[in-house]
Order: C-alpha cells, then structure tokens, then sequence
C-alpha cells in the first residue's frame, strides 16, 4: 500500500458505512487493538483496502515510555496486523499505560527528563526491531508538566525521534490542549519541529471542563486547531491528514463538513 496522503479519518465500526461512502478517500486509520492477527479482516476494512485505500494501524497498547521493556506480544500482535493490511507504517505513542504489571488504561505524560528519553529510545528500537514497516510516534496531550522535566517539548521530540530514526505523528489537537493547558505557543513548536519527519497529522476536537481544555475526540474540531493546520501547512505541508473521532458521532452531514473543513485548511482535495 502507498503511503498515507490527502485527508482521511479514523475507522470505527460505527462509522463504518459512512466511511464507505466517501468516493475521494485514500487512506484511514484503525486502532491496532482492534484488529485480530489472524482470520478474516472486518468487513470495512477487508473493502477499503480492495478498493486500494492505505490502512494504518495505530497503536495504544505498547507502552513505549514505560520503565520496563515493550512487551514482546503487543509488539509481533501490531506486526502481523501491519502484515494483515499491507500497512505501509504503523503508529503508536510516546506514553506509558502500564508500571508494575498495573494497567492504568489511559495515556500517560512522561517526564521530559534524560531517563525517559532513554527508556522511549530504548523501547522504540526493541520494537522497531520486529515491525515490518516504519514507526511514526506520537505525543500525547497533557494537562499538566512534570517537575523534574529536563527538556521542553520540542528538545524532548526531537531527541527522541533522532535517536531512533522514528516518523513523527504529529496531533496538532494535542499541540492545541498543550498549550491552552500549559501556557505554550503552540506555533513556537512548529517552528522548532522536524516537520520534515511527519507522516501524518491528527486532527480532533476537544472542550472546556473545569478549567482545562480536554482533547475529547467527541467534540467538532475548534477553529483554533484548523489555525494551527494552516499554520504548520505554510510552514510545511504534511503529506496527509486524518481527522479522529471517537464517539458521540454526529449526523454525516456534520461530519462531511468537518472533511471538507479539514481540506480547505491544508489545500488538499475534498474526500466528501
């Protein structure tokens, strides 16, 4: 399969006839935990990819910012659905979700300190070791900076990407509630990015609760976030775009504007 390019959307099962009927789409993303190893595909997506529309599985499982090695299984599990899909890449986080055989069930923020990049270092080429395509790896949102942070976001990035020779995810949703929640410029990180690593681009919605804003992927996408898609586009067009939506789902027609929203903020032809 090609590499991700234009605008696409996350596959969910309850999306799935909608996502069919999109005539100009090219490639979508499915979270990797869903898809079994082995055995018949989903429906959905056994058709997406006979009509050669790229699949890429996204993990959220691994656990690369853990302390402790990325578990062998959930590596060779995401391996063979890249394998399954033809996926040219796959995807995961820079977090952690589980610490002494705990599951927290939630992305969790690092420390942006010398030891963390580390051990995400360390963990992404264990499993890069055993992936058959390219890893891109994507920074979560976080509502709050570690004490001990060594490095800012951008160092913290590009270390980590360096070091590893991984493919940037890049969520400009996350790069939004960052800095809402942690007093950033959230163009100031653009401009200090490897932009020329992305793969491609999350785009969510989000809203207030409690003084922080929360990347909810249940909410329309904000002004602010198809800002910053204009942003890093003049900066350096992504090669593909892919709008993220869990839950919630609007009517189709709410959610063919937000596609064609997402277009016209980076120029690329509508799916809709």
């Amino acid at each position: 399969m090609s590499a991700p390019s234009g605008v696409g959307i996350g596959w969910r099962p309850e999306i799935a006839g909608f996502v069919a009927g999109l005539p100009g789409l090219r490639f979508v993303e499915v979270v990797a935990e869903a898809v079994a190893p082995t055995g018949p595909l989903p429906a959905g997506l056994a058709e997406l990819r006979e009509r050669g529309v790229t699949v890429v599985p996204h993990g959220v499982r691994l656990s690369l910012g853990g302390a402790e090695p990325v578990d062998p299984a959930r590596v060779a599990h995401l391996a063979q659905v890249a394998a399954a899909l033809e996926a040219p890449l796959v995807s995961e986080h820079i977090a952690f979700v589980r610490a002494g055989g705990l599951e927290a069930g939630h992305l969790l923020p690092l420390p942006r300190s010398r030891e963390a990049v580390a051990a995400v270092v360390a963990n992404v080429r264990r499993a890069r070791a055993e992936l058959p395509v390219p890893l891109a790896l994507e920074p979560i949102a976080a509502l709050f900076d570690w004490p001990d942070d060594e490095l800012d976001e951008a160092d913290f990035l590009t270390e980590i990407l360096a070091a590893t020779d991984a493919l940037l995810l890049l969520d400009v949703a996350n790069v939004h509630a960052n800095a809402r929640n942690r007093a950033g410029d959230p163009t100031a990180l653009l401009d200090r990015l490897p932009l020329d690593r992305i793969a491609y681009v999350h785009v969510a919605g989000g809203a207030e609760a409690g003084g922080f804003y929360h990347d909810t992927h249940t909410d329309p996408v904000p002004a602010e976030v198809l800002d910053l898609v204009r942003e890093l586009c003049a900066r350096r067009r992504p090669p593909a775009l892919l709008l993220e939506r869990d839950g919630h789902y609007p009517p189709a027609a709410e959610l063919r504007g937000e596609l064609d929203a997402l277009a016209t903020a980076s120029g690329y032809p509508v799916v809709t």
